[in-house]
């Protein structure tokens, strides 16, 4: 049996636009982009290699294009919601992007963990089996 854990990339925030086609001061690793960001095309291999498989996974824009909410009570969740715009002042890292792995153990998790590519820090947690 496999089990999929989830890999929360939490870095400082970053200039997601400078990376977008178009960009008007395109940034001096927009080739990265292009490439895949090597790190993470190093990261892939490895987790293959170890018999393991990306089933998802995604960068996140940076912080402007989200917030946090404190969802209203009751039938007035949306009404009474508190939401916060990024980036926050009480953290200095965010989650810039994930990946969803099957692995064949919690060791192998663990492992993978530490290969995803940050100059951070990873966060992995087993998705509860939903079906």
């Amino acid at each position: 049996m496999t089990d999929t854990y989830l890999y929360l990339i939490r870095e400082g925030d970053w200039n997601s636009d400078a990376y977008l086609p178009g960009a008007a001061e395109p940034s001096e690793h927009a080739n990265d982009m292009n490439g895949g960001f090597p790190a993470h095309g190093v990261f892939a291999k490895a987790v293959a290699a170890m018999g393991a498989r990306i089933i998802g996974g995604e960068a996140l824009q940076d912080s402007k294009y989200g917030g946090v909410v404190t969802p209203g009570q009751s039938d007035r969740k949306a009404d009474d919601a508190v939401y916060t715009d990024g980036p926050f002042t009480d953290t200095s890292e965010i989650v810039s992007g994930f990946y969803l792995v099957e692995v064949a153990d919690a060791e192998m998790a663990r492992t993978i963990a530490a290969l995803v590519p940050t100059a951070s820090t990873i966060e992995w947690r087993k998705v509860f089996p939903m079906s």
